[in-house]
């Protein structure tokens, strides 16, 4: 284990050296300067879009860190010949492995969390209640002109479930940090295995990124175009749907937008141990191809 942690850190320092921190810190400032235009506005949807445009922008950084980051890993080492020293330690190629995998997870998950922070702070005091306080004040409006003691006690439960929402925005954002970092460490996996599959990290990185894509945006329309299609093409796409990692589950970004109620946490729990799953699938299949392949090839 301190073998495991111990490369996991050198994965880190170097992402430090490489100065990879850095677009983090940039892209930060812009979700900030996008959420801080909000001040010009009073509309409540355009809050909504900003928010939209601010999340996705986490989510194409975290993609694009979590990606480059691990394709160039197990590369770079056979590149530079560190390899050799590393595994006459003696190191097992498995723990390399690992070692890398966690290197990778952990400064995906310091960059979510400065992302989900300045996101959370600036959205929460630049605007994040403009629509609850407009409905709240509407309904007492309405209480105030109704007079009548059953209207009031209905308008004060809407009132008391409105102003609930505020208070789960935190649970919410923590379910997003939190859903998002294990969906990527399934792609930090699916990665570590490209790279041991493909010869260079410009291909590994941009395989991945389509097969990413095409999840993301397709896997969960798939068991519907199955229905739709004649034998054997049914069969083909119904094994695609049901063999693939699900990554579009993990996006929760509505339940921020609109201040929906947070999940119920056996359903985030299910949702980790899928991942988990996955991830380990993933990490033992790499090991299987590592193991076997020569170390100069």
């Amino acid at each position: 284990m301190n073998t495991v942690l111990a490369l996991a850190g050198v994965v880190i320092k170097e992402l430090y050296r490489r100065k990879d921190f850095y677009v983090l810190f940039v892209l930060t400032a812009l979700i900030t300067l996008v959420m801080g235009a909000v001040n010009f506005f009073n509309d409540p949807k355009i809050i909504r879009y900003l928010k939209e445009i601010c999340l996705l922008l986490i989510w194409v950084s975290a993609l694009v860190v979590a990606i480059g980051t691990t394709a160039r890993q197990i590369p770079a080492e056979r590149e530079n010949r560190t390899i050799f020293p590393l595994l006459a330690k003696p190191v097992t190629r498995w723990q390399v492995i690992v070692g890398k995998f966690f290197g990778c997870w952990l400064a995906c998950g310091i960059a979510l969390l400065v992302f989900y922070l300045f996101f959370a702070v600036v959205s929460e005091t630049r605007g994040g209640r403009e629509t609850t306080t407009s409905e709240t004040i509407a309904a007492t409006a309405t209480a105030h002109d109704a007079h009548d003691h059953d209207a009031k006690a209905g308008d004060e439960h809407h009132d008391e479930h409105e102003a609930g929402a505020p208070r789960w925005a935190g649970l919410n954002y923590l379910q997003a940090l939190w859903l998002h970092w294990v969906m990527l460490a399934i792609v930090i996996a699916m990665v570590l295995l490209g790279s041991v599959v493909f010869a260079a990290p410009s291909s590994n990185a941009t395989i991945i990124f389509i097969v990413i894509a095409g999840i993301l945006f397709l896997g969960e329309h798939l068991n519907k175009i199955a229905l739709r299609q004649e034998q054997p093409m049914q069969t083909v796409f119904q094994v695609i749907y049901f063999s693939i990692p699900h990554l579009e589950w993990y996006d929760i970004r509505d339940a921020i937008v609109y201040d929906r109620a947070p999940l119920a946490w056996g359903v985030c729990g299910l949702a980790s141990l899928y991942a988990a799953a996955y991830t380990a699938l993933f990490l033992f299949l790499t090991w299987l191809v590592f193991r076997r392949k020569g170390l100069t090839q």
